[in-house]
């Protein structure tokens, strides 16, 4: 069984700063590409930002210079620094992962997704 489970959303004005983590468990052997996007209302989900296991980033171009993605191997966990927030970026905020876990008595690899954890920002 793994999970991912978000934290860290919440309200906030504009100009404000968030800070989400995701932390991933269960019986993990390792984890590639972990990653945030998010789904505003009438939106598709969209991507936010990706990094691998070796530290290599993407963003997406609406949060380049405002958003930072950092990952702590040992403790399995994303995180993502969001700064200058701007109502548009008001979405529920997903956490996504690539990994390997043990599966029974061999091992498996699948892309998990966290429940989401809401931000707000206000104008």
């Amino acid at each position: 069984q793994v999970q991912l489970v978000e934290s860290g959303g919440g309200l906030v004005q504009a100009g404000g700063s968030l800070r989400l983590s995701c932390a991933a468990s269960g019986s993990i052997v390792s984890i590639n590409a972990m990653g945030w996007y998010r789904q505003a209302p009438g939106k598709q989900r969209e991507l936010v930002s990706t990094i691998t296991r070796e530290g290599s980033t993407n963003y997406a171009d609406s949060v380049k210079g405002r958003f930072t993605i950092s990952r702590t191997n040992a403790k399995n966990t994303v995180y993502l620094q969001m700064n200058s927030l701007k109502p548009e970026d008001t979405a529920v905020y997903y956490c996504n992962a690539d990994l390997v876990y043990i599966r029974g008595s061999s091992l498996s690899s699948s892309n998990y997704w966290g429940q989401g954890t809401q931000v707000t920002v206000s104008s």
